[in-house]
């Protein structure tokens, strides 16, 4: 893309989670049984009359403080008119022109606008061709019909795939954080559209844009805004033109499919709803909205690096994931001497790691291994009371049975070695069990020292500090 330069907005949806929809009584639900939330309103009956979900407001409020957006003084409800089975009453009761949020930001990326919506009811295409109109069918499910969600759309500040995975999982632990969604991209409640278009470098006019859909990961949405960029580029370079067109992103092969002609505003024949008044928040609401809100991600992030000292990628796995960020908190909290960089590689290393192979990574919190457990564990290693694989061994029978991790030390025979004779004797007879990478470390090859410093370990049973085990193979070579 070195002659070319890529110009992407993201378009975010967010289900609020409300305990009812947006202009109705009926409960939110998530796989439960087809059509089993549902009333006149939400199913579009002549006559019915929306009323707004107050709680919806308060919640798209606060997204509006976290993002630093604008609130005007006043916003209204519109209908945006299109015919699909997903939409009962043949329109959508969205915002236009006057949304409850403008001109924010989120790190470097310009929010352009934030507004209150209705989700569409959920299809799902079965049969051969998955489409109406060929040989399949669609089912529709009304359940999710009525949904509030907070639409965020971006300006075109982004400037690589990389770059838009890594902001809308910036976007997404600040949602989390504030608590008014559970932005699960599996189940829909957190979804990411692409709008793409490159331009020669170094040239300031945009080019044709695609939006692009269907990427329920972040993985996904790295990938498919990628083959996008590589499909408009090949397009340009082979003297085509890109057309403004509606894409579908097929993670099985990497395939890109046109799904219908991208619309335009007008298209929708948008006019102010008729049966809602506007939302003129007060000044009270929209200051509780402001002093509810915690620490977000981004300032987290930035006090672990700047004041604690930590690197920059354990901050941002402890910042971005709210369970493992409360975890090292409260074991920061314990007070059992480790240095709170100790105690972060532990929690962000082998916690998760430990706790990934037992099938348990998703809430640490809930883990037997309890954030003070590990704390003191971080002090032991720290006070070379036992060796950092003595300690991996430790945490392993934290995270199956929990308990204290002195005990567990003294239980199973796990502390250092602190007789320097018995180590010695243990180097000398992994110097001699490796003939070859003796030799090799002789003649300065230094990476041949871990084949005899991997020796030490087997027979410690990892009690030996990695250390000073090479250091004394070095003296005796």
């Amino acid at each position: 893309m070195s002659d070319y330069e890529a110009v992407i907005g993201l378009e975010i949806h967010v289900q609020l989670s409300t305990k009812t929809k947006m202009f109705c009584g009926c409960s939110l639900s998530f796989g439960d049984e087809p059509n089993s939330h549902t009333c006149p309103v939400c199913l579009g009956h002549p006559g019915t009359l929306p009323t707004m979900n107050e709680q919806a407001i308060r919640y798209a409020l606060m997204i509006a403080a976290a993002l630093e957006c604008e609130v005007p003084e006043r916003s209204e409800f519109a209908r945006k008119n299109y015919f699909y089975p997903d939409l009962p009453k043949g329109y959508q009761i969205s915002q236009y022109d006057q949304p409850i949020a403008v001109n924010g930001h989120l790190g470097d990326i310009r929010i352009h606008r934030a507004h209150l919506e209705e989700d569409a009811a959920k299809l799902t295409h079965v049969g051969e061709s998955g489409r109406i109109h060929g040989s399949g069918s669609s089912l529709v499910d009304f359940n999710r019909g009525g949904t509030p969600l907070v639409e965020i759309v971006t300006e075109p500040d982004i400037r690589s795939a990389a770059q838009a995975r890594e902001w809308a999982q910036l976007l997404r632990a600040t949602i989390r954080r504030l608590g008014v969604s559970d932005v699960n991209m599996e189940e829909g409640s957190l979804r990411v559209d692409g709008n793409i278009s490159i331009r020669p470098a170094g040239s300031d006019e945009l080019g044709v844009k695609t939006e692009l859909k269907n990427m329920n990961s972040f993985r996904f949405l790295e990938r498919g805004i990628e083959a996008e960029l590589i499909r408009q580029r090949e397009l340009l370079e082979g003297g085509e033109q890109v057309e403004q067109e509606t894409l579908h992103f097929h993670p099985e092969d990497g395939s890109l499919t046109p799904l219908r002609s991208k619309e335009y505003a007008h298209d929708y024949r948008y006019f102010p709803e008729p049966d809602l008044v506007p939302v003129a928040p007060t000044e009270k609401m929209i200051a509780e909205a402001r002093d509810s809100l915690p620490e977000l991600p981004a300032a987290r992030r930035e006090r672990y690096v700047s004041e604690i000292g930590l690197p920059e990628e354990a901050a941002t796995t402890l910042a971005f994931h709210e369970g493992y960020g409360e975890y090292f908190e409260r074991a920061l909290g314990a007070g059992d001497g480790a240095p709170a960089k100790s105690i972060a590689n532990w929690v962000t290393g082998e916690l998760v790691a430990a706790l990934r192979q037992a099938g348990d990574e998703d809430d640490p919190l809930a883990s037997k291994a309890t954030p003070e457990a590990v704390a003191a564990l971080a002090g032991l290693v720290e006070s070379r009371t036992v060796s950092h694989g003595a300690g991996k061994q430790v945490l392993t029978k934290l995270v199956a049975d929990g308990g204290e991790p002195a005990e567990i030390v003294e239980k199973e025979g796990l502390a250092q070695i602190s007789d320097s004779a018995e180590l010695e004797g243990i180097v000398d007879r992994a110097i001699e069990a490796e003939p070859e990478a003796a030799e090799q470390v002789r003649q300065g090859n230094d990476k041949a020292v871990g084949r005899i410093v991997g020796a030490v370990m087997k027979e410690s049973m990892g009690r030996a500090d990695g250390g000073t085990v090479t250091k004394l193979i070095k003296e005796r070579l």
